[in-house]
């Protein structure tokens, strides 16, 4: 009514209200009665705000990749953004009078695209690739760092790449390089576990083979103390028996040496009994045999005396006729050689 019209501005947009080009009213939201006619009204978005991108971009090796990403900025000095921008509002106070609001996220972007520009050309692609927070940092601190964006009263508050692709070709080629060298990789660790399995089984018949030959050394050991202890055996025999040897020999010599001795002594006592034989007989030569007999009979047991009469009396028996000999003269004559054995096995 009479052109007298009511804003309410929301907390995240600075409001300013001129009349006569002069601001007589400013603020984050801010809420006013204004003469339309007369009063112009500046909104101007102070919220943090995303614009995202994406980008077409050729690395230092020529091979093109794309960027993927999105800039949050916010309008921090109102004023600036007014007097660069044109943030005014229409008569009912609800709509821009112009696209300028609109191409703020333009300019941002085309400023991010000459940066992104700059941060790949020096890298290729596989860095590139692997570069992502890198690039998010230099397009950062390029655009706090340009004068049109400061110029505009903006606060980067910060820069993502959400992916950085190359061409589907090149994607399928480094696909197939890394498949290639994760397959290599996997035959690489198979090697290694059948090398590792090998050297473990022949560590196990190593060791195996140190305790045949331990145990064996140790057989032969005792075999050898085995064999010592027969040798020292036998050499002890035999040294017993060769002591025993030489003392047979010894004590054979010494027989040897009693019985040709003793044969030499018989042999002496022989040729001194033959001498005195022979002077006996000497001296009984022709002397009568009467006499000799009756000599020889001197000492005689009785018994040897009878028989030495018998004999008599069976030289002339030619001339006996007939001779009794009483029982008990036999008698006699055979106990007594009995009692004689008796007494002399006694």
């Amino acid at each position: 009514m009479f052109g007298i019209r009511f804003i309410k501005a929301q907390p995240t947009t600075y409001l300013m209200k001129y009349r006569g080009g002069v601001v007589a009213r400013e603020g984050a939201g801010l809420s006013t009665f204004y003469y339309a006619p007369a009063t112009s009204l500046v909104a101007v978005p102070i919220g943090s705000r995303d614009a995202g991108f994406i980008f077409q971009q050729i690395a230092r090796d020529f091979q093109a990749l794309t960027i993927q990403g999105h800039v949050t900025y916010r309008i921090s000095e109102p004023r600036k953004a007014a007097s660069m921008l044109n943030f005014a509002l229409k008569g009912d106070g609800k709509a821009y009078e112009s696209d300028d609001p609109e191409k703020l996220p333009q300019r941002i972007l085309g400023t991010v695209e000459v940066l992104a520009q700059q941060a790949v050309k020096e890298l290729t692609l596989k860095e590139a690739l692997r570069a992502s927070d890198a690039i998010a940092d230099l397009i950062a601190t390029g655009l706090r760092s340009r004068a049109d964006i400061d110029s505009l009263g903006l606060e980067i508050l910060g820069v993502s790449i959400r992916g950085i692709k190359p061409a589907p070709d090149t994607a399928k080629a480094l696909e197939a390089e890394a498949r290639e060298a994760i397959l290599k990789s996997a035959d690489e660790a198979i090697f290694a576990r059948r090398n590792f399995a090998v050297e473990q089984e022949r560590a196990i018949r190593e060791s195996e083979l140190d305790t045949e030959i331990a145990v064996e050394q140790k057989k032969r050991a005792i075999r050898e103390t085995q064999m010592d202890a027969e040798a020292s055996v036998v050499a002890k025999k035999n040294a017993l028996r060769e002591a025993g040897m030489v003392a047979d020999i010894t004590l054979e010599d010494k027989r040897k040496d009693f019985v040709s001795l003793n044969a030499e002594n018989t042999r002496t006592l022989a040729d001194a009994e033959a001498y005195r034989v022979g002077a006996l007989m000497k001296i009984f030569e022709g002397v009568d045999t009467r006499v000799i007999q009756a000599l020889a009979a001197t000492g005689m047991q009785p018994g040897q005396l009878i028989a030495q009469a018998f004999s008599g009396i069976a030289e002339k028996a030619e001339r006996i006729g007939q001779l009794n000999v009483s029982p008990e003269l036999l008698n006699a004559l055979m106990e007594r050689p009995k009692e004689t054995a008796n007494a002399r096995r006694q």
